[in-house]
């Protein structure tokens, strides 16, 4: 129960720091947006590990633990995250949304190659929904062009760029997709104190990895050209994500990836109300884009959800137990 709660306040957080995020990166790069929300994370993460006296639990990783979790943390506050701005600030948070949930297939195909799980019926069309998602976000030029009146062409409207935006929230899938079962490595069954500990690592490899390449790129002097007004909202988007983060490492040390994963998979219905409020002239809404959402979503959750649960919860002839008990490999 506790572990599902804090599932969902992680999804709420993750949800407000992409509206954010989208709102900074209009007027400011991606590159000044992580420098912002990557290192804000770590004093937020080492105040509270400090007030749960979590901090003696770092001397009990193992250090398979520890590159576990510090890879996590590349992986999800770098790799992901890099992307995630560039796709979100190519074609807006509402369109990324349904693409990024493609992140679920990365998972379950690690799931089935490194923890020896099986595919089901349900989970081929968690597939189907997931790939069929992002297709409906898309329409016609022509269509729209034809559909706009003439006076609404004196007026500026945001502009997405798919192909960029698409192949960004692709590359995020990987990152976000493979860092829950790294946490979930490192941190099964050692409580709520090594979670924050374990949070800790993360982030400290995070800043490292990022420093690096701000010095190999020789990007400093564009991140100190940062302005006060991006700079805000980078510091609200990263505040929201370091209280997400840690509220995510705390349900998957409370209960499997199964459980917390499709809880999370609400973010985007979050997103897409929070969009409306902080991004309405930059992001694209519309009956496509709520449909491909909702389409996606159903899609995430059918892949996290156990065809044992669906089993239990419903009465179903034994015809359709027999087809839903289908294992492979």
């Amino acid at each position: 129960m506790l572990g599902g709660l804090l599932a969902l306040l992680s999804a709420a957080g993750f949800a407000f720091e992409t509206a954010t995020a989208r709102r900074g990166v209009v007027t400011a790069s991606v590159v000044q947006a992580m420098a912002v929300t990557v290192p804000l994370g770590l004093p937020i993460v080492l105040l509270a590990a400090l007030a749960f006296g979590a901090l003696p639990a770092l001397a009990g990783f193992p250090a398979e633990a520890i590159a576990y979790l510090a890879a996590a943390g590349v992986l999800h506050f770098v790799w992901g995250r890099y992307c995630n701005y560039r796709a979100t600030k190519a074609m807006g948070a509402n369109l990324v949304a349904p693409v990024q949930q493609s992140n679920m297939l990365v998972t379950l195909a690690l799931a089935i190659l490194i923890l020896g799980e099986s595919l089901t019926p349900l989970r081929i069309l968690g597939i189907g929904f997931v790939m069929a998602g992002p297709a409906l976000t898309y329409r016609r030029r022509e269509t729209a062009d034809k559909a706009a009146p003439v006076e609404a062409t004196a007026q500026k409207m945001f502009q997405p760029r798919y192909a960029e935006g698409c192949l960004f929230s692709a590359l995020s899938s990987t990152g976000y997709g493979i860092s829950p079962i790294l946490v979930r490595l490192a941190l099964e069954n050692r409580g709520l104190q090594a979670s924050l500990a374990g949070g800790l690592i993360s982030y400290v490899a995070a800043i490292a990895a990022f420093a690096l390449v701000l010095l190999l790129l020789g990007q400093w002097r564009h991140v100190r050209a940062l302005e006060p007004g991006a700079a805000k909202w980078f510091a609200v988007s990263g505040v929201c994500v370091a209280f997400a983060q840690m509220l995510r490492y705390m349900a998957l040390t409370l209960a499997p990836v199964t459980v917390v994963a499709p809880i999370q998979r609400l973010s985007i219905v979050f997103r897409f109300y929070l969009s409306g409020i902080i991004n309405p002239d930059h992001e694209m809404f519309g009956g496509r884009i709520v449909a491909a959402t909702l389409v996606s979503l159903l899609g995430a959750l059918a892949l996290s959800v156990s065809t044992d649960v669906v089993q239990a919860a419903l009465p179903l002839p034994d015809w359709a137990r027999a087809v839903l008990g289908w294992r492979w490999p």
